[in-house]
Parts: C-alpha cells; sequence; structure tokens
C-alpha cells in the first residue's frame, strides 16, 4: 500500500497484463509516473480507443475493427484452404513466418469442459456454417499438441468430415538447426510420428 489511493489503483490495474506481478507493476507506475508521462497518456489513449473500437471479424473471429478483417477482405487468398488456429497470435505467428496464403478460423481458445469451453463457445456454429458453403476444400488444423489442443483437433477433423473436407494436421518436431541430442523426447516422438517421405 502506498500514500496514494490513484497510485494503488494504478499498480493494480497494471497487474493484469500477463507476466507482471506487484513488483513489476509498481517499477511500471513509477517509470510512467516519473519520466514518461506524455507517453503513458498516449498508451492510456491507446487502449481507450482499442477497447472502444476492436472487435471481431465476422467471417474468421480475429480481432478487427471493421466487420470483415483484411485477410478475410482480400480476393488474393486461397479462400479453399483454411487454417484453424487456438488465437490470433496464432494468425500472426503464422503469417510472418510462412508463406501461407488461404484463410483463417480464429477459435479463441481450445475445448475445455472443466472450464466451461464447449464447442459454441469456440464458434463452432459458425465454422459450421462456413464448411456449409462449400467453398472450403482442405482444412489445416494447427491447434497446440496440450491435451485439449489435441481434443480440439479431434473434434474439428470429426466436424470437417461431415461435410467432406481433406484434413490436415500442422506437423511438430525438430526445430530447424537442432541437434537430436537436446530435443525433449516429446518433441521428438512428435517428429517420429509426423514424418512424411523424403
Amino acid at each position: 500500500m502506498s500514500s496514494s489511493p490513484l497510485l494503488d489503483r494504478f499498480i493494480d490495474a497494471l497487474q493484469c497484463l500477463p507476466g507482471i506481478g506487484r513488483k513489476s507493476a509498481q517499477r511500471i507506475a513509477f517509470q510512467l509516473l516519473q519520466r514518461d508521462r506524455e507517453r503513458a497518456l498516449k498508451l492510456a489513449d491507446a487502449i481507450r480507443e482499442a477497447m472502444d473500437h476492436i472487435g471481431h471479424c465476422s467471417r474468421c473471429r480475429t480481432f478487427s475493427e471493421t466487420a470483415l478483417c483484411r485477410i478475410c477482405d482480400s480476393s488474393k487468398r486461397d479462400a479453399s484452404l483454411l487454417c484453424v488456429v487456438e488465437n490470433p497470435l496464432d494468425v500472426s505467428a503464422i503469417g510472418q513466418s510462412s508463406d501461407y496464403q488461404g484463410l483463417f478460423f480464429v477459435l479463441m481458445g481450445h475445448l475445455s469442459p472443466i472450464d466451461g469451453i464447449t464447442p459454441a463457445k469456440l464458434g463452432m456454429d459458425t465454422l459450421k456454417e462456413r464448411f456449409a458453403e462449400g467453398e472450403i476444400k482442405e482444412m489445416i488444423v494447427a491447434t497446440g499438441t496440450t491435451m485439449e489442443g489435441e481434443a480440439t483437433a479431434h473434434y474439428l477433423k470429426e466436424l470437417a468430415a461431415e461435410f467432406d473436407i481433406v484434413v490436415s494436421r500442422i506437423a511438430y518436431g525438430i526445430p530447424v538447426g537442432g541437434e537430436l541430442e537436446y530435443v525433449d523426447s516429446s518433441t521428438l516422438s512428435l517428429a517420429l510420428s509426423s514424418r512424411r517421405e523424403y
């Protein structure tokens, strides 16, 4: 507790950020108040504007300030190819690290009945509607390798099968430049099971 209720509120608010505990929040608050008040106000304006104007793309569910995001609105993308990911960060990662030119669908999570995350909360009805349109020929499943990610992948595969859509799964395994002796057994096992003809 400080001598200022406003400062305490500011520090508490900063702790909502991932990886920011009380000490880090204090350092950030003191830095902004001592040296960067102008930039702090710009940050506050940017946060307010983002919260007021960024919603979800009606087609893929990623973050967007328009009804359709730039990817869904592009006529240059391959509409027959759909990559299903868990969150918007995955869209960004795939976009930056590959030449993937298909479309995306963002689940905003993964199946977790214990946490109350059901297929309906992940937008599976919207995905089913897209499948029914008949334009998608292949779905690439790019969910995580956690138990929940694998359960979600299985659910997606079953859903796509109802519409005769080809399903593929992104490969997991040895990083480029990696030495086998340093790779953990789970990653090595995945790499062996997802091998392809050379």
